[in-house]
């Protein structure tokens, strides 16, 4: 059995502040990187407990340079950097897997769940909709996973997000590490959050022959993308994508019938207009 994994790190216990999610403050950055590394290597000791034999790990946060590979479980193979495929935060997966996981996840953008909710890139979007529905990053490469008939069977993060996809997906494992109120966080000690990831993970490979087909649909057309972003000029800028229009001055609008075109469209259209 093969088990493809998503890593992020808004999403780990404890986690607060973006100057502990971003790389450049390393005093701060480092503890939860290593908290990221526990939490990863958990949901892949639960998966070999599972009987799983190869496990692909896509790192997907920031520069996807985080994971300290020496931590985690032989079987696993790492996937570090941005190619900018559209599938992004599943980058390399394919039909040989037999299911997906995504750990460390976070609420969507314009959630309040998470001190750091937002969906792809806090510094240009607010805010991503699909057929008016508001999307989290896992709604986004859950359904990649989906057009390789790849089920998502588990997902670690804040209680909002963990919440949201039990009642969307009936059957999908969830692990809450922590809950947001405004700035601030409650969370599951590290080790206890660890703990329950392994366990849940397990719990959702053995699982797999009664939640696969559930867990598995393709995303279904058409879909009417609509993009919110925080500044009138890169939705400008960005709304001379091919096919792409501007709704309002901080909207984007995309309609399309294939969900390949929606990932693809999010690579392209995140650009940042240049300072004066």
């Amino acid at each position: 059995m093969k088990l493809f994994l998503s890593a992020d790190i808004e999403g780990v216990a404890g986690i607060t502040s973006w100057q502990e999610a971003n790389p450049d403050n390393v005093a701060s950055y480092r503890p939860f990187q290593e908290r990221m590394t526990d939490e990863v290597r958990a949901a892949c000791v639960g998966a070999l407990e599972a009987g799983v034999t190869e496990i692909c790990v896509r790192d997907a946060h920031w520069h996807g340079r985080n994971l300290l590979h020496e931590r985690l479980p032989k079987e696993v193979r790492l996937v570090r950097g941005w190619s900018r495929h559209p599938y992004m935060m599943v980058q390399e997966i394919d039909a040989t897997f037999d299911a997906v996981g995504f750990v460390g996840y976070h609420s969507k953008g314009g959630s309040g769940g998470n001190p750091m909710a937002h969906t792809l890139t806090s510094s240009v979007f607010q805010s991503v909709s699909i057929n008016r529905q508001t999307v989290s990053e896992f709604h986004l490469y859950a359904g990649a996973s989906a057009l390789e008939g790849v089920p998502a069977v588990f997902v670690s993060g804040d209680q909002t997000l963990c919440d949201e996809l039990s009642l969307e997906l009936p059957g999908i494992e969830t692990v809450a590490t922590l809950t947001g109120h405004g700035l601030s966080t409650i969370s599951l000690h590290p080790s206890e959050s660890c703990q329950r990831i392994q366990a849940g993970m397990k719990r959702a490979l053995l699982r797999l022959p009664q939640t696969r087909d559930s867990l598995r649909k393709r995303p279904a057309p058409p879909f009417d993308v609509e993009i919110v972003y925080n500044q009138a000029v890169d939705a400008y800028r960005n709304a001379f994508y091919p096919g792409a229009t501007l709704r309002s001055d901080r909207v984007v609008g995309f309609v399309t019938d294939s969900f390949f075109d929606v990932l693809r469209l999010l690579v392209f259209a995140s650009l940042k207009a240049p300072t004066s």
